[in-house]
This record gives C-alpha cells, structure tokens and sequence, in this order.
C-alpha cells in the first residue's frame, strides 16, 4: 500500500476523495485546496489509485468549474410562477422546512402512500444516496420507489446465470487474447478498463466491439459488428451454434461447472449463423469467423455494459451472452470470462444505512421510477392506492430522463402536487418544483463509494466548506425528520458516521482514511472450477427460479417492441446513446462541456437521408407516436442503414424546440426486472428548416 497521496504545504492542502458519478471507473480524487481562501483551485485522479492512476476523463476534469459554477444553488427557493417557468424566491430554510415537513405531514395524516421519493445516481454515494433518505421515507412510511432506470434487467440477466453481479477482475484484461467490447463506448464511458485493453492489444490482443453505433471505441477495434438494436442474444445463439457444431466447447467445464446444458443446447439448434445473422442484420461470416476466435483463443474476455439491456429482451440478452465463456470454459483463466458489473462483491451494509425496521411492519407500495409518467397521471383506485400528492427529488432529473417525457411533464405540472427537489442547479425538473433546496457537491461532503467496474472501497472527503447554504442530502432528510418530530436515534447519525457503518469486514475505515481506498481481496480466476453465487453453485443455464415465478428458464433472444422496419410510419430504429461530454443528464449545464456538442444531434446513415432528401448539417424533426423533437443531423458512418442515434440526454431548456430525445421513447419494460427500454424505439424523420 504507498503512501497517502495527500500534501500540505504553507499555501496549499490536499484532499482525498472519489467521483461520484454514474461511471464503472470510480476515480480517486486530489482536490488542492488554497489554505488562506479555503477555495478548491485543482482536482486530478489520484496517481497512487491503480484503477485512476492520475488519470480523469474529460467531464470531471471540469469538476471545479460544476462546483463553482455561477448558476449554482446556493440558497432554498420557494416558487413564485407557474409550474414550469422557474419562477422562484429566495426563502431562509427554516420556513423552508417547517413549510415542507407541515405539508407532508398532512399527507402522510391520510396517506403516506401518497408521498414518493424519486431518486438515482446522480450521485453513486452510499450515504448521499440512499441512507438518511430511505431512514427518511421508511419511517414516513412512504411509497417505495423500483429504482430500475439503468441497468436492472442486465443485473437480473446476471443474478440467474452467474448468481450475483460480479465477474472477471477489470486489470486483467491486460492479459486477454481477444476481448470482446460488447454495447460499450469505452473510450468515453469506461476509460480505465481501455487503458487495459490497449495493453492487451499491444500484446497482440484482438479488439472486437459489437454495438449498432460505430463509435469511437468501434473504430479502435479491429472488428466491429453493428448489429441491430435488441438482436445481442440472437448473435449469442448464433456464436454458440458455430462453437457446438465445430467441436469447441468445452465439455469438461460444462458437465463439472453447469446446470441444463442439454435443455439449452437445444434451443442453440435453432439459431444456425445464417439466421442470426439475418435477425442481426450482418453477414454470416462474420458470426463463424468470431465464433472460431472464442471458441479456439485462450483468455477470451467480454466486457459486456449496459446499453444493449436497455429493450424489451434485455435481460435474456445477458443471460445469453453470459453463457459463451461457460460454453467455451474461458473462466478456467484469469484473462477468460465475462465482466459487466462487479458491484456484488461489495460487502455493503445496506440494512444499517437504510435502517428497513423504521417501517414498523408496514409494507407500502411500490412504484416503479420508469413508469412514472403514468404514475402520476392516475387517480386513486383499489389497485393503484392513492393519487401520488408530494414528489421529493434527488439524485435525478426525471424531466430530462425519464421515458415519454409529454406524460412526464404532464405530471409535475399538476397544481395539486406537491414537489421538493433537492439539487446542485436549476435543472429541467427543479423548474417543476414548488421549493428547491441545495444540495452540495462531492468537493463539500462525506461519502463512500463502491464500484461496479472495479474492486476498490473508496471515502471522500470534504474538501471545501458548503457554497453559499448548500447542504448535503443526508444533512437535509436528518433536518426533515427533526421538523417531522421523528426522535428515532439513527436520524442524529452524522454523514461521517454513515462512511463508518457503510461496510463490513474485510474494509478497513482507518485504511481508507489514510490512502483514500482500499482494494477487496478477491481470487483471480473466480470460476475456474465453478463456485459460482447461484442456489446450485454452478452456472445456470437453466435458472429453476425464473422456472418457479412462470419464466422461461432458459435464456433466449425476445424481439424488440419496435423492431426496425416494422411499423412502416415509423420505419427507423433509434438509439439514444449519451453525447461524449455528458453523463446521462449531468454536465450538460457546464458550458465549456455544451459548447463542445454545440446542438442536440442525429446520426443518420446518408443512404436514409438521401431517400428523405435530408442534407448534412441540416435541422430535422424525428417522431413517432408519443412525440417529436428538433435537432441537427450528421450524415456518417456512425449511424448504420435503418438505425438513427439520437445523442443526449440534454436538458430540454437547452434544446431549440424545448425537447429532447426522451419525447420518443416509452414506458414499456424489459422481460426482466422491469427496466426501461430506451433503445427498443422506432421513429420517422423528415426535414425541419
């Protein structure tokens, strides 16, 4: 373990800390901080962190200009204007909170179901995420809320196959001989892990990326199959099907490790690469050819990420692609297998943050974050319980993410709800709001991390005093529960003591107090005589327990609601993947970062646009059922025929016309989990001058 990274001198301090955002990465931070001004005046990876080593991406390089940006919230602000217009006033928080706990109070007299917090990842933060908050709401007895907008049916996928989210160690792709990208830009949504793929193919690895977008990782690759939206599990089958027929599964593994082999080999037969490839929308030959590189290189790593789980076949998809190195027995190595999330490894004390017990038996309803367009559009009913009356915000901005957005601003609009967003800056749905409050940013509070792209335990520090009369989360739903005359113990625990009771052994606090992180120990090849977290401790190609809920038990590929093509209105697939310099909604505000995108933007294969009549450069209207929205196209080579890449997520204040890509997608959800399906949408475009 080095040494602290952490310096003093007469003029400067540093500060440990860790980036909060939505990122498999999860950077160790240096904040600098000018002793005299108490001001942050540089923030740069940690160079001692392994997985950061010194490095940041673009976006939180900026992170002093987020934090002391000059639209920050600095003080509570009650609205003054019509839902919508951002209309505010200044108020202390006092009279902010007596008003806000006064009025959830009332609610919670009939009903507390009809209270719902909404939250997600705006920060990935254990204690400013959801510890004093669901301390908060639990003992409110609030409606709960499905947090399930990102990654749930690829989580689901995993939990029936391999038992747990977890997989290969990320460093150890450096040691890969082929490595498959799968539904992952990694050059700007998982820097670190490419720093180890470049590694590898300087070591003469072979890069393969499946993804219908070339993207900038796609070009780096030495194949890319652009494969239509929702057919990943088709290709799975497809690629199984070459490696059976041609003798390169490992049947020694299968027979020791797995559960139903003979029950899925079947369902293999029926996916020669002909057909995969015509569901697939690629040549043949390129499915023989990547299943001869699986099924005969050793250490064959597939880094698989979220994006293709994201339509109606999500979590099959994974089911399906997970199976490959249990079919080939790359998990025998330490360089073999499969990693999309490793966030089960963590030994989390989630009971101890969230404090469960405060509901008192209770068991309230649950709604689910995707669908909340509807939700809050429904009037009371037997089935659904109560109308939703107060909406409290944090963590997210669902205005600007949350699918089918005219229902979803349909709903904050009501007069007769009751909003509280809690939040860093005026965003789309802060407009919505009748009070909002400040929160601080990660340079001004405790937190402690863990990760989903690597094994680290990460703390932050504060490095910097509260802006103007920000407040962290935590520090927010403690005073809350104080003017809701809450008087439970756990509502006095400071978000310093939340870090301390955040994990279990083997994490040690005064390590991370000392270095900044700690790394979990963990085997290097995990599998490689089975052992995995399912009920059989084998993989499961046949899972009995989505056998027992009424499931299909085996995985398979389930189409698309809204294939390409199908519906001949709206005859082009569309994918929302994130703009470069943006993290889902975050960073769109900085004005360094925006400028770089310059406008809302469309990538359409020029075949499509030449049939539209549609020049580069030029403004389009892209619609379908649910809505429309305006923004520039870009004629490339990133889009392939018949799919169009809706970049986003921008604010929709930013957008000319007010929209953004989220008009169009809906409200459906995957086979497993319940997840949205951002990327299982079709859509029309035409001209817009």
């Amino acid at each position: 373990m080095p040494v602290s990274t952490a310096k003093h001198t007469p003029h400067t301090r540093e500060v440990l800390g860790a980036c909060p955002h939505d990122c498999p990465d999860t950077c160790a931070l240096i904040t600098t901080v000018d002793q005299q001004t108490g001001k942050a005046i540089r923030v740069q990876g940690n160079p001692d962190h392994p997985q950061t080593a010194g490095a940041l991406c673009t976006k939180v390089a900026k992170y002093l200009d987020r934090t002391y940006h000059d639209e920050r919230l600095l003080y509570p602000l009650r609205r003054t204007g019509a839902k919508g217009s951002g209309q505010f006033e200044r108020v202390s928080w006092e009279e902010a909170l007596e008003d806000i706990a006064a009025r959830l109070g009332a609610i919670a007299k009939r009903d507390p179901q009809a209270i719902l917090p909404y939250s997600y990842a705006g920060t990935m933060g254990l204690v400013q995420g959801e510890s004093m908050a669901s301390r908060f709401f639990n003992r409110l007895g609030a409606s709960q809320l499905a947090r399930t907008i990102c990654s749930i049916a690829g989580g689901e996928g995993l939990i029936h196959s391999i038992g747990q989210k977890v997989g290969m160690l990320v460093e150890h792709f450096a040691d890969s001989h082929l490595i498959l990208i799968w539904g992952s830009n990694s050059i700007t949504s998982n820097l670190h892990f490419w720093r180890y793929v470049q590694e590898a193919k300087r070591a003469g690895a072979k890069l393969v990326c499946i993804d219908p977008r070339r993207t900038e990782t796609a070009e780096k690759c030495h194949v890319h199959l652009a494969i239509q939206p929702g057919t990943d599990a088709a290709l799975a089958f497809g690629l199984m099907n070459e490696i059976v027929a041609n003798g390169w599964a490992d049947e020694d593994y299968i027979e020791k490790y797995t559960v139903g082999w003979a029950k899925l080999k079947e369902r293999i037969r029926q996916w020669p690469a002909d057909k995969a490839a015509q569901t697939c929308g690629i040549d043949a030959d390129s499915i023989r050819a990547l299943a001869r590189d699986l099924g005969t290189t050793r250490d064959a790593g597939i880094r698989l990420n979220y994006g293709m789980q994201r339509v109606r076949g999500g979590g099959n998809a994974v089911r399906a692609i997970a199976a490959l190195p249990a079919v080939t027995g790359a998990w025998r190595s330490h360089a073999g297998g499969l990693l999309m999330s490793n966030a089960g490894r963590f030994p989390i004390q989630r009971d101890a943050l969230q404090r469960p017990e405060l509901l008192a038996g209770a068991t309230p309803r649950t709604i689910n974050m995707v669908t909340i367009g509807d939700d809050l559009l429904k009037p009371a009913s037997p089935l659904f319980g109560p109308a939703i009356e107060a909406l409290v915000v944090y963590n997210s901005n669902p205005v600007a993410v949350a699918p089918e957005s005219q229902k979803v601003v349909s709903g904050f609009s009501r007069e007769d709800l009751f909003t509280v967003v809690i939040e860093q800056f005026q965003t789309d749905t802060a407009d919505y709001a009748d009070y909002v409050l400040p929160a601080t940013t990660q340079l001004e509070h405790w937190d402690i991390h863990g990760s989903y792209g690597h094994t680290d335990v990460l703390l932050n520090r504060p490095a910097i005093a509260p802006l103007g009369e920000a407040r962290s989360n935590a520090s927010i739903f403690r005073d809350l529960a104080g003017r809701m005359g809450f008087t439970d113990s756990c509502f006095a625990d400071s978000d310093e003591a939340l870090c301390r009771q955040a994990f279990a052994e083997p994490v040690d606090f005064e390590q991370l107090e000392r270095h900044g992180y700690q790394t979990l120990p963990m085997p290097s090849a995990p599998f490689a005589e089975g052992g995995f977290p399912t009920p059989s401790g084998k993989f499961e190609f046949f899972s009995q327990r989505l056998q027992d809920a009424g499931l299909d038990p085996l995985p398979d590929h389930v189409p698309n609601y809204e294939p390409a093509g199908a519906d001949k209105r709206y005859p082009l697939a569309f994918i929302s993947p994130p703009a470069r310099r943006f993290l889902n909604s975050t960073f769109v505000n900085v004005r360094s970062l925006r400028d770089v995108e310059g406008e809302p933007l469309l990538e359409m294969h020029p075949q499509d646009a030449q049939s539209r009549s549609i020049g580069d450069g030029e403004w389009v209207l892209v619609y379908n059922d649910r809505g429309e929205y305006r923004c520039k196209v870009a004629l490339n080579n990133r889009a392939r025929p018949g799919v169009v890449n809706g970049l986003g997520i921008w604010w929709r204040k930013f957008a000319s016309d007010g929209r953004n890509v989220n008009e169009l997608t809906s409200q459906r959800l995957t086979d497993l989990g319940q997840g949205p399906v951002f990327y299982d949408c079709a859509v029309q475009v035409r001209s817009d001058p």
